[in-house]
């Protein structure tokens, strides 16, 4: 007798729970896109992704995943043959220079692993010693999906300023957008890239490019293609130009109530708020779990942890047991341990994610973490106790004033 009835609970990172009201805000006739509605409420959506993103800068709407805007940022910033410093701290930071490289990018990788993040001194000693100034622009991500790590931004750009080197900073936010902080102009980023399909709860086929002044001179001195092209997307002289083409009309209403309810409703300090809470929440369960050597965090340092995904490491089959419970018998799929071995090896088994962005409350963490204590106790492997008592107590200390 199975005791997997009842509604699902997706804990991969993104596509995240999208909120039944912003599902519901998509069942609707096809609108007129040629006036009305549809074009006034493009206009309120710019202005909130800004505010999301912290910048006064511009930001460009693409029909895509994550990697039409890695595209994008390269197609408006770079030529064949220039050359960019990548910052490899896991998966996709590797990933966006992969799709440079097939534009013809001269990529040079720093790699510091799958098991931590970017260090600013070795960023600051490459940087000093490129005289001639040959790198011109240097990519990493926020938050790397696959190892949960989380890149110190601000450290990041002062290795930069430091070495007094005038690459443009290219940041990588589809993971953190609307889970933690950024601060895109304070942080001085020039070129950040996300999509809709995580922290922003719509489903995906949405991405953004902003991009402030400096990044825009950069863009006079390529050319794009006209779709590519962020300046007509940012600026349209008419409003099918916002997406070179017919405008993505149903994940704009997504969109449009999803930013109602991060900007307007719930205020984007107060959602970074309850990601840090659930993060540490699920943390505290991991750490109680590992007591026994079980399980253990791929990114040690607490500060340099995700607030959107954690990544775990285990013992042999641990991680997949648990996948395989947790979404066959109990109706809660876990990530797969990305990048971290080889599928269909015995390595691949020992790890999983969790994915805590979005739309979340408690009773949806406490759910997640009680069935993966479920499968630990199925299957007799040996865990510490007392790790949803902890995750509990975490977030009966949240701040909920």
């Amino acid at each position: 007798m199975s005791l997997h009835h009842g509604r699902t609970i997706l804990a991969i990172p993104g596509p995240s729970v999208m909120p039944e009201r912003v599902i519901r805000a998509m069942h609707r006739a096809s609108p007129n896109i040629y006036e009305g509605e549809m074009i006034d409420m493009t206009a309120t959506i710019l202005p909130d992704l800004k505010k999301v993103a912290r910048t006064s800068g511009n930001v460009a709407i693409y029909i895509g995943n994550g990697h039409s805007a890695w595209e994008a940022s390269i197609n408006n910033t770079l030529n064949k043959g220039d050359k960019v410093l990548v910052l490899g701290t896991g998966r996709f930071g590797p990933g966006w220079g992969d799709m440079g490289k097939s534009l013809g990018i001269d990529v040079e990788l720093m790699d510091f692993g799958m098991h931590s993040d970017a260090d600013p001194a070795r960023i600051y000693e490459r940087l000093r010693a490129d005289k001639s100034n040959e790198i011109r622009a240097v990519l990493t991500v926020q938050t790397d999906t696959a190892s949960s790590v989380q890149n110190d931004i601000p450290a990041i750009r002062k290795a930069i300023n430091d070495a007094n080197h005038p690459a443009l900073f290219m940041v990588d936010c589809i993971a953190s957008l609307g889970c933690e902080p950024h601060e895109m102009d304070q942080w001085g980023v020039d070129v950040m890239v996300s999509a809709c399909q995580k922290g922003l709860m719509t489903p995906a086929g949405l991405a953004f490019v902003f991009f402030n002044e400096k990044a825009q001179k950069a863009r006079k001195l390529v050319h794009p293609s006209l779709y590519w092209d962020w300046t007509t997307r940012a600026n349209p002289d008419v409003y099918y130009q916002h997406f070179g083409g017919t405008a993505p009309t149903h994940h704009l209403y997504a969109l449009r109530e999803a930013l109602d309810m991060i900007v307007h409703e719930e205020g984007i300090e107060n959602v970074w708020a309850r990601h840090e809470t659930f993060a540490n929440a699920i943390w505290a369960a991991i750490d109680a779990w590992g007591d026994t050597g079980t399980m253990w965090h791929n990114i040690k340092s607490h500060s340099k942890r995700s607030r959107g995904v954690s990544s775990v490491q285990t013992t042999p089959d641990v991680g997949g047991i648990l996948r395989h419970d947790c979404e066959f018998l109990a109706g809660v799929t876990l990530g797969i341990g990305l990048g971290m071995a080889q599928p269909n090896t015995p390595e691949y088994a020992q790890y999983f994610r969790i994915g805590h962005m979005g739309h979340l409350n408690v009773h949806m963490v406490m759910g997640t973490l009680g069935a993966i204590d479920f499968s630990l106790k199925r299957n007799n492997i040996p865990h510490g106790d007392g790790a949803l008592a902890a995750a509990a107590k975490v977030m009966a200390d949240h701040n909920f004033n």
